[in-house]
């Protein structure tokens, strides 16, 4: 058993990283961080662990866990670290953006590696400090991985992509309050979402020249996200489907499918779903992911299961929501 230590307990991908870890049978949580919720039980906050656990929420940190999980907001994770420090053993997983691109991988003698495991697998397990991608940089990547990596992608890349409620996090605001969400859709942050900088900082390093236009919007759904993605592509269907499934073939979590996808497929599970279709010179990548599995928490514990040489799938292997 490890022992694991969570800072910024209230959050959606701290509560579904704490459901994760209960029920993974090689973790112990040590302790959930919260000055907000200190004293608090953790089923307080996060409903629908009643019954599972009477953990509650402390101000306390103990430096000598296992593993790390930082579930802070983005630009938090560098002053948590600045002002608080752990023991040399101690692995560190940050799920914020603080870390993700390479002139922010260095810090403080730490070295953070990025933790998509379909591309960084053996650097995974050999690190000490993660930075978990993005869940739109997550969908988006895996959708494009392939083409890349064979230094197909030469030309613009169109995405768009829909989130559910919960890619906005637990604070409310216009957006956010139902009466807003419930048959509405809307697009937000047009071609300047924070996590192109991990997509084109990928492209750029399996030596691509595309230039990628990203419309992330928002859908009256809880969680999910659902990525059309597409590109001109010489090569024919068939033979990018082979391209894509000789890629993947020994992911761990992410499937090429002959049919069409929808979210109800990935909703609760660790998956990555992609699905092809060539029209003209144009290839279309569906790529369906949890938002708050696959593109955050569900990931972070794949990362872990890595680092620490468990099977990768340990703890994480879910069946999705589908009735």
């Amino acid at each position: 058993m490890i022992e694991v230590g969570i800072i910024g307990g209230a959050g959606y991908t701290a509560g579904e990283l704490i459901r994760i870890l209960l029920n993974h049978p090689k973790t112990n949580i040590n302790f959930v961080y919260s000055t907000s919720n200190a004293g608090n039980k953790i089923t307080a906050v996060h409903q629908d662990l009643y019954g599972d656990t009477n953990l509650q929420f402390s101000n306390q940190i103990n430096s000598e866990i296992d593993v790390l999980f930082l579930c802070l907001g983005h630009g938090n994770s560098k002053t948590f670290l600045q002002k608080n420090s752990f023991a040399s053993s101690t692995k560190i997983i940050d799920l914020s953006n603080d870390f993700r691109l390479k002139q922010d991988a260095d810090f403080e003698n730490k070295r953070f590696v990025y933790g998509l495991p379909e591309l960084h697998k053996k650097a995974i397990e050999s690190a000490q400090y993660i930075a978990n991608p993005g869940c739109f940089a997550t969908a988006i990547q895996l959708a494009l991985l392939p083409i890349a990596k064979a230094q197909l992608l030469q030309n613009d890349v169109h995405i768009n992509a829909v989130t559910g409620a919960t890619g906005a996090g637990t604070s409310l605001s216009s957006s956010t309050h139902f009466t807003w969400r419930d048959n509405n859709f809307s697009h937000y942050k047009a071609f300047t979402h924070q996590h192109l900088g991990e997509i084109n900082q990928t492209i750029s390093q399996l030596n691509n020249e595309a230039e990628v236009y990203f419309i992330p919007n928002r859908g009256n759904f809880s969680r999910g996200i659902f990525a059309t993605v597409y590109t001109s592509f010489d090569g024919s269907l068939e033979e990018a489907k082979n391209l894509y499934k000789n890629f993947y073939q020994d992911a761990a979590f992410t499937q090429v499918s002959d049919e069409e996808i929808h979210l109800k497929q990935v909703v609760n599970t660790n998956k990555c779903l992609l699905s092809l279709q060539k029209h003209g010179k144009q290839l279309l990548i569906t790529s369906c992911i949890d938002n708050l599995l696959k593109g955050a928490s569900g990931q972070a514990v794949q990362n872990m299961n890595l680092m620490f040489g468990f099977p990768e799938k340990e703890g994480i292997q879910f069946k999705a929501n589908f009735f």
